[in-house]
This record gives structure tokens, sequence and C-alpha cells, in this order.
């Protein structure tokens, strides 16, 4: 009888039960706490097997909030022409994600997150630790406003996210993602590398 090779086919329920520990795992102790060994415990499988499924934890952190994107692709691309032009760049591409097949799953946790205090957490993870922190290293910024000009990005986005996708306030609900970007680039520009009032 010929001996079988290669990884065996993954098993949906350990699958799951591994999904399961790690969002209880990242909502509770953060990305940066949560270890694969605590999640592999909690999912009552060997860390091994978690490295099977999912690779490393960034790509476990990344399914278990079910993310419409992968910052490690997008947020290069949206860098690539440099610090000059990258709020509109950044803002174009926002919106053209979340316009696409894959904005729902994002708009669904934003709303989810209004409400619920775990999804708030893993979408505060996510924004920090997969986006903001990767935007930051990504551009070069540094001192000790580097995070709130991060934070001062994100809140733009968001309220863009919750103002167009959640409350579908017109007109931006019709405007094109070049409007918008040409609007809300200018005001995301000086969070990243402008005078945010913070000097003296």
């Amino acid at each position: 009888m010929a001996r079988r090779t290669g990884r065996r086919p993954g098993n949906p329920a350990t699958r799951e039960a591994i999904l399961q520990a790690s969002r209880a795992a990242f909502a509770e102790r953060g990305y940066d706490a949560a270890s694969i060994r605590q999640i592999a415990t909690g999912a009552g499988v060997d860390p091994a097997l978690v490295h099977h499924y999912f690779g490393t934890k960034e790509q476990l952190f990344l399914a278990a909030v079910q993310a419409p994107i992968d910052p490690r692709e997008l947020i290069p691309q949206v860098l690539a022409g440099g610090v000059d032009g990258v709020g509109a760049r950044l803002v174009r591409t926002f919106v053209r994600v979340w316009d696409s097949p894959r904005g729902g799953t994002a708009a669904a946790l934003l709303r989810s997150a209004v409400t619920n205090e775990w999804t708030a957490r893993m979408l505060r993870e996510f924004v920090i630790t997969q986006i903001l922190r990767r935007a930051i290293r990504e551009l070069g910024l540094e001192g000790p406003d580097a995070m709130l000009r991060a934070g001062l990005v994100a809140s733009q986005l968001l309220g863009l996210a919750t103002t167009r996708y959640v409350l579908k306030l017109e007109p931006l609900v019709s405007a094109t993602a070049d409007q918008l970007a040409a609007a809300i680039g200018p005001t995301v520009q000086r969070y990243l590398t402008g005078d945010i009032g913070q000097d003296g």
C-alpha cells in the first residue's frame, strides 16, 4: 500500500476552534501579549498545529478578524510613491477597498464595533498593530507624536467609513474615490507630515 505524503487535509472543527481561541486571546490580551502557545492551549491543540493551519501569528490575527485587506500588501503599495501625496493615495485606496466586494466585511465589522466591545477591541487591535504601526514604520515617522499622527489618520478614515458606509450620508455616498481623495487627502497629509499643534 502506497504511503501518503504531504499535509493531511485540514479539519474544519480544529481550524474553527483555533480561530475562536485566537479571537478570545486577541480581544482579552491584545495582539502583542497574545501568544501562539496560549491560543493553542485555549483551543486544546499543539502549537505546531496552529502554525500548520495559519502560519504566523500575524496571519492568524488577520484570519481571526476576517480582515477585508492584507495590510502587508496594501500599505507598501500606497506608500510606494513616497511621502508627497500619500494622504490622497491613502484616502483613494481606502475608498476603493471599501467600495469593492471586500468592503462589505469591513462595514459589518465597523457596525458591530459600535455596539459590541469585543468587536471594538478586535478592530482597535487590527487598526493599531496591522495598519498604523506599519504605516509609521514605512513612512519613517519617528518621535513622540508618531502614534498621535497615526491615530488622527485613523479618526479621519474611520469617520469617513462610518458616514459613507454605515450612516450612508449624502453626498459622501455618491462621491467618487477621486473626489474624496482630493477633499480629504490634504487633511490626512497634514496629519502625517504637517503641523498638528504639538510644538511648545
